[in-house]
């Protein structure tokens, strides 16, 4: 029952083709319309909200809600934790999740990205190399990150950007609780301009090779034995 009325709730949502943040029609709207008690509704429209579909405003109203992936952040972030404190390889399970997605893609880039694209990768990989040679000794996680999200930019897949901040989210939310990774900034650096450069020469096989030196790389530093006296760390932080 309450499964059913999710689904005709959001056949509402689609049949009106209504966009994030328009107004649904009120709680007694609403059991009129589906012919359903308050509890139900509320049951119904909680529901939707965890994933992101509605959302409730006390004291406004309910509304479309965002429809963005971060439940599917929340759900691989806590799977992979789960599987990790089972004995499980699962943080290896989700990077080769992503290896996946951008091996699968980054033949298409080749010669293809936008000269503005273009430069603002340079501009990330000379921060790369400003970040190895600064004392901290490491490349930033946002400049990495804004590495791979730029150089998928354009493809004008919003969806899959989504998707691959997902992935993204929840492997280094989940890195940072459980491991403490070794990085050689160097080797970082080098990888992500030899990324660039195979893109930028039109050479699909030398980016798809490139691409997956890179994850062979974090797959082998994922693998090494962590350090006996890592803390403890916590899921929720």
């Amino acid at each position: 029952m309450a499964r059913d009325i999710q689904e005709r709730i959001k056949r509402l949502i689609i049949d009106q083709r209504l966009p994030s943040g328009a107004t649904l029609p009120t709680e007694p709207e609403l059991m009129e319309r589906l012919g359903v008690s308050r509890n139900s509704v509320r049951e119904a429209l909680k529901a939707l909200q965890a994933m992101g579909i509605v959302e409730i405003r006390h004291g406004f109203g309910t509304y479309v809600g965002p429809m963005s992936v971060a439940p599917m952040i929340e759900g691989l972030a806590f799977r992979t934790v789960a599987g990790h404190y089972r004995g499980e390889d699962s943080l290896l399970q989700l990077l080769e999740l992503r290896e996946a997605v951008e091996t699968g893609l980054i033949a298409r880039l080749a010669g293809r990205i936008p000269d503005a694209d273009l430069a603002e990768l340079d501009a990330l990989v000379d921060r790369m190399d400003a970040e190895a040679a600064s004392p901290r000794g490491a490349v930033g996680a946002e400049t990495d990150r804004a590495f791979h999200a730029t150089l998928y930019r354009g493809l004008g897949n919003v969806l899959l950007g989504e998707v691959l901040e997902a992935f993204w989210d929840a492997f280094h939310k989940v890195r940072t609780d459980l491991v403490d990774v070794p990085q050689d900034p160097k080797v970082t650096c080098r990888q992500h301009r030899e990324i660039l450069e195979a893109v930028r020469s039109g050479d699909a096989l030398r980016a798809e090779q490139a691409i997956r030196e890179h994850f062979g790389n974090i797959r082998a530093r994922l693998s090494s034995p962590a350090p006996t006296d890592a803390p403890n760390r916590s899921y929720d932080r």
